[in-house]
């Protein structure tokens, strides 16, 4: 079995790159790029709990279909199987239904925490998981602060799952399945910059209906979920505590400070792995 040395070479030369110049976590917007992230704006007083979402999220991605109907005593987790939930929760006001996913942060820890790019920040504002890149370190499952990647444990040919905001449906002029399936309105698409300005005039114009909160504005460094609620956020089970600078911000200074060879580590395994995946699907063939 020999090592193909250009890839072998190929990948560890991106794993120096990334210790000289700093690791980028995407595409974020700043003052010279026009353009904007696209992001969903949840609105947690017109959801009715139905899980249309949930099904057309399953039936999209070829998903066992959601059993649980939105139960208050049940808090209901995402999986390998399910990349959203949608659950309720008892407040003072009744029963407030709560869809969760992936929340695409504008700055993603799980991006920063890839050193081989499978975890991606795309330019239009998803965060996609690429297999082919991935050499299944789960990094980004520790580095999440919404606790959203999961790992294919069962499975002989693993992956990482997680929403995507249907990046396929955007790169062909369509939007996410759970947005065209909530015909109450629940869920919106746009882009960032709008779905804000329409946060805002509607706890404006509903003073009494809306808690003035858009939870996503600023939290984690800001994400491309984001949400209104009738209720403080936290009786709806979201993590208030979380700092409003992004994550990733907090390494920038540690990345200059380990050794090298600490770093380089799971890129020198990737670089072993993609030189060497040829060679074992070859052999796999010739036994077969």
């Amino acid at each position: 079995m020999g090592l193909d040395r250009r890839v072998f070479m190929k990948t560890l030369g991106l794993a120096g790159a990334t210790l000289a110049l700093g690791k980028s976590t995407g595409t974020a917007l700043n003052k010279d790029n026009p353009t904007e992230f696209y992001g969903l704006l949840y609105d947690s007083t017109r959801c009715i709990g139905c899980q249309s979402c949930e099904f057309a999220c399953a039936e999209s991605h070829n998903l066992p279909e959601p059993e649980d109907y939105p139960d208050p005593e049940v808090v209901r987790k995402m999986d390998e199987t399910r990349r959203t939930v949608v659950n309720a929760y008892t407040t003072d006001l009744g029963e407030t239904y709560v869809k969760e996913q992936c929340m695409h942060c504008n700055e993603p820890a799980c991006v920063a925490a890839c050193l081989t790019e499978a975890m991606y920040k795309t330019k239009e504002g998803p965060v996609i998981w690429r297999g082919d890149k991935c050499m299944g370190c789960r990094f980004c499952m520790v580095s999440c602060p919404f606790d959203i990647p999961k790992f294919e444990y069962h499975s002989s040919n693993p992956k990482i799952l997680k929403c995507d905001m249907c990046y396929d449906r955007l790169q062909k002029g369509e939007i996410p399945a759970c947005v065209e399936a909530c015909e109450e309105g629940a869920i919106v698409f746009g882009t960032r910059r709008e779905l804000i300005k329409e946060a805002r005039r509607r706890i404006h114009e509903n003073p009494d209906l809306y808690k003035d909160h858009i939870y996503g504005e600023h939290e984690a460094g800001g994400t491309g979920l984001l949400y209104l609620a009738p209720v403080e956020m936290d009786k709806l089970g979201f993590k208030t505590t979380l700092q409003n600078e992004s994550y990733p911000s907090l390494t920038k200074g540690f990345l200059y400070s380990v050794p090298s060879v600490f770093v380089l580590v799971p890129a020198l395994l990737l670089g072993i792995h993609e030189a060497t995946k040829n060679n074992h699907q070859t052999e796999d063939d010739g036994n077969e």
